[in-house]
């Protein structure tokens, strides 16, 4: 079938089986019908308020069934959504705005952002019967989506997704397969939620969607519903896979044929254990970034030949790990990952509010360091940024951390760089672990597991989890309110 906008695609499934559910939600499910209409008063709604093609859109909902009925009314109107946490602290939330300049906010207070048109949450509620739900005229996006990223280190900045928002319905994307139905545990302001839902309902599959992760509650409504597709984040798996034995096995996950992990790194203890859990073939980790600029995939059966690996680049993309001088460095050797488009610099999305940074001949990078192996598997090992320089030996927190982790007792961590005058830095390490755990127990973990100038020198125990439920730690943030406290 030709490709078709993501209004028409919707709705060509919602007259094909108009009863059948598009998204659960706790006690709430929409039928696919009962989301096109709405999504149809809601289109005429915000094109009152001056919505057109070519327009932003700022969505600041939680997640809920009402999030999708608001994303296809933009699409409808040729718009594009600007998904943000509802939880933004006001600050972050008029940086952001300040920075996409959207038409239209929605699920804002009334008079919170005086000059600019506003919608509160359970708008869409109030419209049955004041705007007709009939069918609009077709309008293809130019761009599909815009996350936002960066509102943690500084000014926030839109990543503006230069794919026009088509699809053809009867494709499936992400190994995901006709009919069956996807589980969404992630806050949908994050572009592997919002990303993964969409291929679902744009392909005819059904969702069901968390308001907040919960490890017990995902694995019963996997068995529930007959979830057969998931994306996880690694702490996620940490969290389920640190229930109880007799809890995590008491679910039927028989229907499940494909966890997905994206969002960061898996510990290697951990995808191990997921794949003795459930078996290699159901097991995959996808590697990129919203600015689509590259892509790597494994699976179960390739990370057991090549242990902590990300995978190789997918769809024509390309990779390259070079030095701080521009060099290409050799299989083995840590740089930074550097990667390119199969359309070339710039195919791929545009930044508002921000320069990307690359190399002369427009290779770009996310940040991230790592190396190759022989047979061009990727394999990362933490952001640029938060790389530690202690004692003139380089640290990455993110190997600190899955050390950490994989004491049983807790529950998430995180691995700082604070100022030391003998060694530059220190290693500072945030541990969250509920039951409680003696400094003496992590340090004789950690001896086992860690050279000696890795382990962090001092540890600050917390008592709440240290990451979000996509799986982020805002590391700048935790050393910035440090150096502050001891200055």
């Amino acid at each position: 079938m030709a490709r078709m906008s993501y209004g028409r695609a919707f709705a060509w499934h919602a007259q094909r089986d108009p009863g059948a559910v598009a998204v659960r939600f706790g006690d709430a499910l929409a039928t696919r019908d009962e989301l096109e209409r709405s999504s149809n008063r809601l289109a005429r709604a915000f094109a009152q308020r001056g919505v057109g093609a070519g327009d932003l859109v700022t969505l600041a909902l939680p997640n809920g069934v009402e999030f999708f009925a608001m994303c296809l009314a933009i699409w409808k109107l040729g718009a594009t959504p600007n998904p943000v946490s509802s939880f933004l602290p006001e600050l972050e939330r008029r940086g952001i705005v300040e920075t996409a300049d959207p038409v239209l906010l929605v699920g804002v207070a009334d008079g919170e952002f005086e000059d600019r048109e506003s919608v509160p949450p359970g708008f869409a509620a109030t419209l049955e019967g004041v705007h007709d739900d009939g069918p609009l005229p077709d309008r293809v996006s130019a761009a599909a989506r815009a996350m936002t990223s960066g509102g943690s280190t500084g000014r926030p900045k839109v990543i503006l997704d230069l794919t026009p928002a088509e699809v053809d319905p009867e494709v499936l994307e992400n190994l995901m397969t006709a009919g069956g139905t996807t589980l969404v545990p992630g806050p949908l302001y994050h572009a592997g939620p919002f990303i993964t839902a969409w291929q679902s309902l744009l392909a005819g599959r059904s969702v069901v969607l968390m308001e907040r992760f919960e490890a017990s509650e995902s694995l019963a409504l996997i068995e529930q519903h007959g979830v057969d597709w998931v994306l996880f984040v690694p702490t996620m798996m940490q969290r389920i896979w640190k229930l109880p034995s007799q809890q995590r096995n008491a679910f039927d996950l028989g229907c499940l044929a494909t966890v997905m992990c994206s969002g960061a790194p898996s510990p290697e203890w951990l995808k191990r254990a997921w794949i003795e859990w459930l078996g290699p073939e159901k097991i995959y980790e996808a590697y990129g970034g919203s600015e689509r600029i590259g892509g790597t995939l494994i699976s179960g059966s390739d990370w057991l030949e090549h242990p902590g690996s990300v995978g190789k680049p997918t769809a024509g993309r390309r990779l390259r790990i070079l030095d701080p001088q521009g060099a290409e460095l050799p299989p083995g050797e840590i740089g930074e990952v550097f990667m390119m488009p199969p359309g070339g610099q710039g195919s791929t999305y545009r930044y508002v509010g921000a320069t990307a940074t690359a190399t002369p001949d427009g290779w770009e990078s996310l940040g991230d360091m790592g190396s190759v192996d022989e047979d061009g598997f990727l394999y990362l090992v933490d952001r640029k940024a938060d790389m530690i320089v202690t004692g003139g030996a380089n640290v990455y927190p993110a190997e600190v951390e899955a050390a950490i982790d994989a004491l049983a007792a807790v529950r998430s961590s995180a691995v700082i760089g604070l100022p030391d005058a003998d060694l530059g830095q220190r290693i500072h390490a945030l541990v969250d672990a509920p039951v409680g755990v003696s400094e003496d127990v992590l340090r004789a973990h950690l001896a086992r597991r860690l050279v000696r100038y890795k382990i962090p020198r001092s540890f600050e125990f917390v008592g709440e989890p240290l990451r979000d439920d996509a799986g982020k730690v805002r590391r700048s943030a935790l050393r910035d309110d440090r150096i502050v406290a001891h200055e």
